[in-house]
């Protein structure tokens, strides 16, 4: 039998509910964190930061940055994603992603033109990969075609397979991929949209 409750008696239910401390929550979290990380249990940190871009997420393994997430791509859809590739041992953690979020916030201040980071790149394979890792190449205030970047990595009738590669690149910002536009010079499509593609490409050319 189901018993109803109404909402007076709702209300004093909410109203006997302790409040929440929330440097008590704080406090366990890192305890959490630490213990996880002592026992082995921990295989993907993450945070989000604030950027001229909007807020990005940003998630580390033990072999370095494995992914940069936009907004519009869903940041719960992305650490399912990464809950299925690579394991569901994962907590929000800081620290493993300081140093990412150091080196993000130089470059949106003009204070860093390259990123040193170590990467991991398990979440892309084959000619995808061999797209990506050619795109650091691509200098610091510069552009190149797809077409360019098709023969960079050995293939030059592969414009398509280079634009899908883009646009499934797991480390935007990082990796730039907002460096490849069409061959006529327009900006083309960005997997964290228009207008983050072209506030990066003015930010690099002011």
């Amino acid at each position: 039998m189901m018993m109803a409750i109404h909402e007076s008696d709702d209300r004093h239910l909410f109203d006997a509910l302790p409040a929440i401390d929330f440097d008590v929550s704080k406090r366990l979290h890192f305890e959490l964190v630490h213990a996880a990380r002592r026992e082995g249990l921990l295989d993907v940190s993450y945070r989000t930061i604030d950027t001229p871009v909007g807020e990005l997420l940003l998630a580390a393994t033990e072999l370095g940055l494995v992914r940069v997430a936009y907004t519009r791509q869903g940041h719960d859809r992305v650490l399912e994603s990464l809950a299925k590739l690579i394991s569901p041992r994962i907590l929000r953690a800081t620290d493993r992603l300081d140093e990412v979020a150091r080196q993000i916030e130089q470059y949106f201040t003009k204070r860093r033109r390259a990123f040193d980071l170590p990467l991991d790149w398990r979440l892309s394979r084959g000619f995808r990969l061999n797209v990506l890792s050619h795109l650091p190449d691509i200098a610091y205030g510069n552009t190149a075609s797809y077409a360019d970047v098709a023969a960079a990595a050995g293939s030059p009738r592969a414009v398509r397979a280079v634009g899908s590669a883009c646009a499934t690149n797991p480390l935007p910002v990082v990796v730039p991929c907002h460096r490849v536009v069409r061959s006529d010079g327009t900006a083309g499509g960005y997997v964290g949209g228009l207008e983050a593609k072209t506030t990066l490409l003015n930010l690099e050319a002011s």
